[in-house]
């Protein structure tokens, strides 16, 4: 039985730029829909949206059918909130509010299997072909092309950044501007000197660790932040999406019919 690997970390691996796609809706169909069109990667969010593990479940499966890699965000919790995605196969996951590099030592501790860490095993599930391959191929695969995402959102972790880059056993660091906006009292502000400050100094992170660094950039964002190291590129959500096609469907009807 063959283990899919991860498009992303081949990308990636090769030199090349991965692209994302975020969705905050629940609906598997969404999900089939936005890996249709070739995204490298569609973002599933836990944190931020009500989405249940069986909806994520149904997500992450039309999403493979593409050969597209699902990521979940997941909500910070027990040990069972970080593996369970991986276990439906989801192709990695992201953490939230990563603090320090005794968080991220314990978090590779929970996602990795041995030699790298000690995630509780099993193999009965979607990522081991429900145990259709020996334990042995199991963990290979999954400490291979399976990926970690840690996300860096707040000053405490700005300041630890290079302690938090250099630990072992985890693929990116992820630049949460929106969250990190508000902790240094400039909320929403993204052009403000100090989120753009914050996302040279996680690239340069990375780059001095041998991390991947990603981040949100959306149209005409995207060229600085590749030039700026960032390889990782969540390119909009499917909120932005419909918000666009509804609001310009409404305003075309309304120049149409002439009403306000």
């Amino acid at each position: 039985m063959k283990l899919r690997p991860s498009r992303v970390l081949a990308k990636l691996r090769s030199g090349g730029i991965a692209s994302c796609i975020k969705l905050n809706f629940a609906d598997a169909r969404v999900a089939d829909l936005a890996a249709m069109h070739g995204f490298d990667c569609v973002w599933l969010d836990m944190e931020h949206s009500p989405s249940a593990l069986h909806d994520v479940e149904k997500q992450v499966y039309a999403i493979r059918s593409h050969d597209v890699d699902a990521l979940v965000r997941v909500q910070r919790g027990s040990y069972s909130d970080l593996i369970h995605p991986l276990e439906m196969d989801a192709t990695g996951i992201m953490i939230p509010h990563v603090m320090n590099a005794g968080d991220a030592r314990a978090l590779v501790r929970h996602t990795r299997f041995h030699p790298q860490g000690l995630r509780p095993m099993d193999g009965g599930n979607a990522d081991g072909a429900y145990g259709t391959v020996t334990a042995d191929e199991y963990m290979r695969h999954a400490n291979e092309q399976r990926f970690i995402i840690l996300q860096i959102e707040d000053p405490e972790a700005m300041d630890n950044i290079d302690e938090i880059a250099a630990v072992e056993g985890y693929d990116m660091l992820f630049y949460g501007a929106g969250d990190y906006s508000q902790a240094i009292g400039v909320p929403g502000r993204m052009d403000h000197p100090k989120i753009l400050e914050g996302a040279r100094k996680i690239a340069e992170a990375c780059a001095r660790h041998g991390k991947i660094a990603g981040l949100i950039a959306i149209g005409d964002q995207v060229p600085e932040k590749i030039a700026m190291g960032y390889r990782f590129l969540s390119l909009g959500a499917d909120v932005l999406g419909l918000n666009a096609y509804f609001g310009a469907a409404l305003e075309n009807f309304r120049k149409a019919a002439g009403s306000g």
